[in-house]
C-alpha cells in the first residue's frame, strides 16, 4: 500500500495490535490525541473509516478488517483471517475450514472504499469465494505486472486515458479539483486562469507518494503550472491547516477532493477551464475467462 504515508500505516497497525488509543499511545510513547489524529488523516486518505468507535477497546470496520488483511499479505506475515476486534488474542487451535476460493482484487485504496459494500455483499452471498486484496496498484504499470505475475485476477488503476495495449475497461471518472483556504484571494476570485496559478505556491503530497505523479500527469495534460511547493507532506491535517492559513493551493481527487469540499475553511477554485479528469479502469487476468466466479465478481462491481 504506497498511498498513505508509511508513519501512518505503522500506527494503524500498532492500533490493531494494542486493541485501544491509550495503549497505543502509551506502546510508541506518544499522546493520544496524536494517535488518533493519524488514524482521522489515514481515514482520510483512504475514503473510509478503519475503526467503528476510537474510545475504549477500538473494533474494526469490514473495510478496516480487509485494509488490515491487505497490509499483513504485503508484509509477508499473513494470518488466515482477522478478528473484528482490533486486539489479537490467543485462541484455541480450530478445526481447519472448508477450501475457499479466493479472488485477488488489486486496487488504490480509495478505489476500495467505492465498492466494500458491494464486495461484502458478494462474499456474502458466495460462502465458498474469499475476496484478498492488494491494495498498492495505482497506475496501468501497476496494474499490469500484477495480473501478469498472477498477483491479481482483477486490477483496478488510474489512467488520462484508455491505455494502448492493456486491455481495460472504463469504469468512472474523479474530477481533478484545485483548494484554496477560504481566505485566499483565488478563493474568493469569480474565475482562475493559468497564469494566476502559474505564480501560486503548491501544496503537495510526498514526491515518493505515486497519487503525486497522477496528479502532476493530468495537471501537464491541462496545461496548468503550478508555482514552487510550500508544503510536502503526506499528512493531511497539515495539508489542512497550511490550506486555512493561505500558504497555498491543493490539487486533489476522488474521496480526499469530497472531504476536502465539505471542510469548514476550504474552497475549491472556480477555474476558467476544466480540469482533465482521472479515469478509474477495471482489467482482468488472461485466464479471467476460465474462473467463472472473477468474470461474476468484475460484473457485480459494475452494477
Amino acid at each position: 500500500m504506497q498511498s498513505p504515508s508509511l508513519r501512518q500505516l505503522d500506527i494503524f497497525a500498532q492500533m490493531v495490535a494494542a486493541g485501544s488509543v491509550a495503549r497505543c499511545a502509551d506502546m510508541l510513547g506518544v499522546t493520544a490525541d496524536e494517535i488518533a489524529r493519524d488514524i482521522a488523516s489515514l481515514e482520510m486518505r483512504l475514503g473510509y473509516r478503519l475503526f467503528e468507535d476510537m474510545s475504549g477497546s477500538v473494533r474494526l470496520t469490514p473495510a478496516g478488517r480487509k485494509t488490515a488483511q491487505a497490509m499483513t499479505l504485503l508484509s509477508q506475515d499473513a494470518p488466515e483471517d482477522w478478528d473484528e476486534t482490533a486486539a489479537p488474542a490467543e485462541a484455541p487451535p480450530q478445526p481447519p475450514a472448508p477450501q475457499r476460493q479466493t479472488i485477488m482484487l488489486a486496487a488504490p485504496a480509495p478505489i476500495f472504499g467505492h465498492f466494500q459494500d458491494a464486495l461484502s455483499a458478494f462474499e456474502a452471498a458466495n460462502e465458498d469465494i474469499a475476496i484478498t486484496l492488494d491494495l498498492h496498484v495505482q497506475s496501468v504499470t501497476d496494474a499490469a505486472a500484477a495480473l501478469r505475475e498472477g498477483r491479481a485476477d482483477i486490477a483496478y488503476f488510474y489512467a488520462l486515458e484508455e491505455p494502448a495495449g492493456f486491455a481495460s475497461r472504463y469504469g468512472w471518472s474523479e474530477p481533478l479539483s484545485l483548494y484554496a483556504g477560504a481566505t485566499h484571494p483565488l478563493a474568493q476570485a469569480d474565475s482562475v486562469s493559468r497564469e494566476d496559478l502559474a505564480v501560486t505556491p503548491m501544496l503537495a503530497l510526498e514526491r515518493r507518494n505515486p497519487m503525486r505523479h497522477i496528479i502532476e500527469d493530468a495537471l501537464a495534460r491541462g496545461r496548468v503550472q503550478l508555482g514552487a511547493p510550500a508544503l510536502e507532506s503526506d499528512d493531511m491535517f497539515a495539508v489542512m491547516t497550511a490550506l486555512r492559513a493561505g500558504t497555498g493551493i491543493f490539487a486533489a481527487f476522488g474521496a480526499l477532493a469530497r472531504d476536502l469540499g465539505r471542510m469548514d475553511g476550504i474552497e475549491r477554485l472556480r477555474l476558467d477551464s476544466q480540469l482533465p479528469a482521472i479515469e478509474v479502469r477495471q482489467a482482468l487476468g488472461a485466464r479471467a475467462a476460465e474462473t467463472p466466479a472473477v468474470e461474476a465478481l468484475a460484473e457485480f462491481l459494475f452494477l
